[in-house]
């Protein structure tokens, strides 16, 4: 959906991404840390409202378009990439930004989430990884730990977790992070190098559910005891990056895991789209025969 023009006058701020519409999640919920960094990350870009399209599916988190000023859709379950893949071939001068959670995403959107990454389609996707289904009362998710008790689960969750960071490491991502929503200057920075990087750029960002996985006290400290800066690594070793990758627990690191410059992206190797977005180009039937189309489809 598209937002009323609000012109912005001079250098972009947070401020002049803000939506019309307040958040409603849950008090202290991580997903306003998110939500704050992505409208820092957007100002610092210094594009226009209209520059921007932000994408989502279903679940909490995926309620984030409706609360930034560019343009916005809501999909379905798990549908997030596949609309975001076809807006960003429609316009590729767009700068396409996907966010969603882990039952999204990881779980229905699974499988577009593993060939949107081989793709290497040009897009910044930012998961809120909670583990748990929030939305729906607190369901085990695809990243809900070993042995926890959920509604779905009560007697322990006997499913092994996805690393999402992993995934995205061995499955084509050439962007991977992982962030913190309490670190909201390390997320935005992420979130800006996300965006200026031309290929599939992958942020998981722990985003604690502060009503189903323990109070906003409990479930912060829980986190804050267990994550750590990625430090003294190189950015361009796929074997290092996924050696770090798979550390949890205690050992769970922050930061830029792989970047690879080396692969074009999608809409780069795409002959159709060399004279520009497909927006841009005659659409090769005539208005009458456009006219009749539009009309047989209303």
């Amino acid at each position: 959906m598209a937002r009323k023009e609000r012109p912005i006058k001079g250098a972009p701020t947070a401020k002049d991404y803000s939506g019309d519409v307040k958040p409603d999640w849950c008090p202290g919920c991580g997903d306003f840390g998110v939500l704050n960094a992505l409208k820092s990350a957007y100002a610092k870009l210094g594009r226009g409202n209209h520059d921007h399209l932000t994408v989502s599916g279903i679940g909490c988190s995926s309620n984030l378009p409706g609360y930034i000023h560019t343009y916005g859709m809501h999909t379905l379950h798990g549908r997030a990439l596949p609309v975001a893949t076809g807006a960003k071939f429609a316009n590729h001068d767009l700068n396409v930004v996907v966010t969603g959670g882990d039952g999204d995403g990881y779980g229905i959107g699974g499988n577009h989430f593993l060939h949107t990454m081989r793709k290497n389609v040009d897009m910044l996707y930012i998961v809120m990884n909670n583990e748990t289904y929030g939305l729906t009362v607190g369901q085990a998710s695809p990243t809900t730990q070993l042995g926890e008790e959920t509604y779905s689960t009560p007697f322990g969750n006997l499913e092994t977790p996805l690393n999402p960071v992993a995934m995205a490491i061995v499955g084509g991502a050439t962007y991977v992070a992982r962030a913190f929503s309490s670190e909201g200057k390390q997320l935005a920075e992420l979130m800006y190098n996300g965006m200026n990087h031309k290929g599939f750029a992958f942020i998981d960002v722990i985003s604690p559910c502060v009503t189903w996985k323990g109070g906003s006290d409990e479930i912060f400290s829980y986190w804050k005891e267990r994550v750590n800066a990625l430090e003294d690594h190189d950015i361009t070793d796929k074997a290092a990056a996924l050696e770090q990758a798979v550390k949890t627990g205690y050992e769970t690191q922050l930061g830029l895991f792989y970047h690879d410059t080396s692969r074009s992206s999608l809409d780069q190797m795409e002959p159709v789209l060399e004279d520009g977005p497909l927006v841009s180009q005659p659409m090769g039937v005539t208005p009458e025969q456009g006219a009749a189309i539009l009309q047989r489809m209303m």
